[in-house]
C-alpha cells in the first residue's frame, strides 16, 4: 500500500493546538471567569414615577457545578454589594443538579452566603426548575431565613422616598404553574409594573401591564460559536429569548446569562454573569 504522505504537517500541529486552546478555555477558563455587565435600559414609565432605580440580576448560580463553589458565590456576593444596587433580584436555580463534574452544596449553606446581599430596597428571589426538582419547600425555607423574600405569582410593593412601584415574582414555566393573574390581583393602583421570573418563555403572555420582564434560565446557551450561534438554548423559541435585551409590542424583557452551568461545565463566548440594570 502507497504511504500517506502529510504535506503540510505544520497545519496539522497549528490546528492541534488551537482545538487545545478552545477546550482550555471553554472548559476552565470562561466558566471561571466573572464579569459585571452594567446595561442601561429606559423605562420611561418608572422613571417618571419612581426616578432612576438600579437593578442587579443574578441567576442560574448552581452552587456545586464545576468552578461554582463557595468561595465563588462569596465572590458573587461581593461584587454585587460593590456596585451598591437599589434592588436585588435572584432569578432561580440555585442548586446544582445534573452537572457533569459538579457536587452537591445543600440549600442552607447557599442561602448563608446570599444573606450577605445587601441593598436598601431589599433582596427578593423566585425558584427555578433545578430547586423545585431538588425540594423548592427547602430552598424557600433557607432563602427566607437569611431574608430574602421568596414571591411565587404574587405581587411586592417597592417603596422610595414616598413613591413607589409593584414588583411580580411568577413561578417557573417547567415544574410549576405561572399565574400573572393571581400576582396582579394583589396591585392596588396604577403605579408602574415590573415583574421577574426563572424562564423567560412566559413573556408572550405577559399582560401589558407589565412593563418590564427579567429572566435567567437560558444560560445564553452557554456556547456560542462565530457564524453558527447559539447550539443549544432550553427554551421553545429557541434564540428568540435567549440573552440580553428583548422588545416586543412595546414590553422589555432582559435574560441574564447566568453564573454557573448546567449538564455540561462548558462556556464559549457566553461568561458568567452578575447583570446590573440601570433602570
Amino acid at each position: 500500500m502507497p504511504k500517506i504522505q502529510i504535506r503540510k504537517p505544520w497545519l496539522l500541529a497549528i490546528a492541534f493546538v488551537v482545538i487545545i486552546c478552545l477546550t482550555i478555555w471553554g472548559f476552565v477558563i470562561e466558566p471561571n471567569r466573572l464579569v459585571v455587565n452594567e446595561v442601561s435600559l429606559p423605562i420611561a414609565e418608572v422613571d417618571a414615577r419612581f426616578g432612576n432605580l438600579k437593578v442587579a440580576l443574578i441567576s442560574d448560580l448552581h452552587v456545586g457545578s464545576p468552578w461554582v463553589d463557595l468561595k465563588k458565590l462569596h465572590d458573587v456576593v461581593a461584587k454585587t454589594n460593590a456596585v451598591k444596587p437599589d434592588l436585588i433580584l435572584l432569578a432561580g436555580d440555585f442548586v446544582a443538579e445534573s452537572v457533569i463534574g459538579g457536587h452537591f452544596l445543600d440549600a442552607e449553606s447557599i442561602a448563608a452566603e446570599l444573606g450577605n446581599l445587601s441593598a436598601p430596597l431589599g433582596t427578593f428571589a423566585v425558584l427555578g426548575n433545578h430547586d423545585w426538582v431538588y425540594d423548592g419547600k427547602r430552598v424557600t425555607t433557607a432563602l427566607t431565613s437569611v431574608g430574602i423574600h421568596v414571591i411565587e405569582n404574587g405581587a411586592v410593593r417597592i417603596n422610595r422616598d414616598g413613591k413607589h412601584i409593584w414588583l411580580l415574582g411568577i413561578a417557573d414555566a417547567w415544574t410549576r404553574k405561572p399565574d400573572f393573574s393571581k400576582a396582579l390581583a394583589e396591585v392596588t393602583d396604577d403605579a408602574p409594573v415590573m415583574a421577574f421570573t426563572h424562564n423567560p418563555d412566559i413573556f408572550p403572555n405577559a399582560p401589558q401591564r407589565v412593563l418590564l420582564m427579567l429572566a435567567g434560565h437560558t444560560h445564553g446557551g452557554q456556547v456560542n460559536l462565530p457564524f453558527v450561534g447559539r447550539l443549544v438554548v432550553p427554551s421553545k423559541y429557541n434564540q428568540r429569548y435567549a440573552i440580553g435585551h428583548v422588545v416586543e409590542n412595546g414590553r422589555h424583557l432582559y435574560v441574564s446569562p447566568g453564573v454557573g452551568t448546567s449538564v455540561f461545565p462548558v462556556r464559549f463566548r457566553v461568561p458568567p454573569e452578575i447583570t446590573v440594570l440601570d433602570l
